[in-house]
């Protein structure tokens, strides 16, 4: 398929993907999530783009994107779209490619009045969650060092398409009030970014685990107050995560549960897939990628 073709096929007008992040080494959970993207698409017969996030250059490690061409190849978990090769990713696929796309969003919303400038720091957060410091300071957009963040309205009532069961439409939590879309160096910030992408290549379906369900009412809540755009239409499904031994959630920090610690310790890919799902049932015995996402996907009683 040519590299400019953005599009979902007319044999497959439904389009999903997988969107890692190269902050670190892929881990189970990340596996997980990724298998039940590839189960589901089978059953939706939707594409898979491989869409890499690789706007925060302060983490990006080549090895970590290396890892993840060498994790879906090595698992055998299929994508239609995107890089097929790190070296690929970075000369047609990287998001510092799309700076148009994220700009055009960013004055979109400048015209509309829908941001104010903030030039506070982490520290004066309150337990992660923005008390609205700089909304009324009228700080001028153009002034160095400040980001951008999205006038948000914790009264609106947000509709979110869900594969599962039925989502009721939810306020914005806590966390996502005046989330900011432009950071103080001038890039785009992830919500902003995911949105102006799943647009421009034209997702369809977004698998994602519960934790990401705070960032898709925010994505959702920004999409509507962009010239008319269909993102309200996408279909979300968010999953449980799953929980290392500790009982806590699998991040790329934890080592001993990345595929690439699991495939240095000698385990097949038949080997790790049993072994993910029997984190969360003992008698699972997934052979492949594909059969560890349908395990989940039959589990959870999705589609």
């Amino acid at each position: 398929m040519p590299q400019n073709d953005h599009s979902p096929t007319p044999q497959a007008p439904r389009l999903t993907r997988l969107a890692p992040t190269p902050s670190g080494f892929l881990h189970a959970g990340n596996l997980l999530s990724f298998a039940a993207t590839f189960a589901l698409s089978l059953r939706l017969n939707a594409n898979i783009l491989l869409r890499i996030d690789d706007l925060d250059r302060d983490r990006l490690r080549p090895e970590y994107v290396a890892d993840i061409f060498d994790t879906l190849e090595f698992m055998d978990i299929p994508w239609h779209q995107g890089p097929r090769s790190p070296d690929d990713f970075y000369t047609h696929w990287s998001q510092s490619l799309r700076t148009e796309s994220y700009n055009s969003l960013l004055n979109s919303l400048r015209e509309g009045s829908h941001v104010f400038a903030c030039d506070c720091s982490r520290s004066q957060l309150l337990n992660g969650i923005y008390p609205g410091t700089c909304r009324h300071k009228n700080i001028p957009l153009d002034q160095p060092g400040v980001a951008w963040r999205l006038k948000t309205n914790p009264d609106a009532r947000i509709a979110i398409r869900s594969l599962g069961p039925a989502i009721p439409p939810m306020s914005l939590p806590p966390s996502m009030y005046d989330f900011v879309v432009r950071k103080k160096n001038g890039d785009p910030a992830y919500q902003l970014a995911s949105v102006a992408d799943d647009l421009h290549f034209g997702i369809t379906h977004a698998v994602r685990g519960n934790d990401l369900l705070p960032s898709s009412l925010g994505q959702l809540y920004l999409a509507s107050l962009l010239p008319p755009n269909g993102f309200a239409d996408t279909i979300f499904w968010h999953h449980p995560l799953l929980e290392g031994p500790s009982g806590h959630k699998l991040s790329k920090s934890a080592g001993d549960t990345s595929i690439r610690h699991m495939r240095a310790q000698g385990l097949s890919p038949a080997d790790i897939c049993t072994a993910i799902a029997r984190m969360s049932d003992p008698h699972a015995t997934p052979q492949s990628a594909r059969e560890l996402g349908d395990w989940f996907v039959q589990q959870q009683r999705v589609a």
